[in-house]
């Protein structure tokens, strides 16, 4: 199994344990560090809609506590039909959390040929305007201590 495959499994496996059954809009998502360690978490949902946190928010913030690069992620969603699941691409946010490893961090992303398809863009793939490369000196995309200043 190739190791994108492995980042989506990882995900929907973590869905299923944390919510075995669901059929409403609740996500897990899966990280892959540089060093091939695979990392999970869920939604937060919450009655506050503003206490919300989305699916790769715990994996991200374990990866940054870890001081360790993502080098790709994935999250998914139920799909319409039971027992199946779709990939969800990664939200403005979490595009910007996932920015701090730099515009070749890949996202699992829907594919073209439907709901059941994905494959893996890189963030500058996904976001080749992405703001923040207006503030620094050259253009480039902000290192990981440039996003941290």
């Amino acid at each position: 199994m190739d190791s994108n495959q492995l980042l989506v499994n990882s995900a929907i496996e973590q869905l299923r344990s944390r919510w075995p059954g669901a059929q409403d809009s609740v996500a897990a998502a899966a990280v892959v560090l540089e060093d091939g360690q695979i990392l999970t978490s869920v939604s937060f949902d919450n009655f506050n809609a503003a206490a919300t946190l989305c699916a790769e928010a715990g994996a991200v913030a374990q990866a940054y506590t870890l001081g360790k690069r993502v080098v790709a992620s994935a999250c998914v969603t139920n799909g319409t039909e039971e027992g199946t699941y779709q990939v969800l691409a990664p939200c403005g946010i979490c595009q910007e959390r996932l920015a701090v490893w730099g515009p070749g961090v890949l996202a699992a992303v829907p594919g073209s040929a439907g709901n059941d398809t994905w494959e893996m863009l890189t963030l500058r793939e996904l976001n080749p305007y992405y703001w923040a490369t207006s503030f620094t000196a050259d253009g480039h995309w902000p290192s990981t201590a440039e996003h941290g200043e």
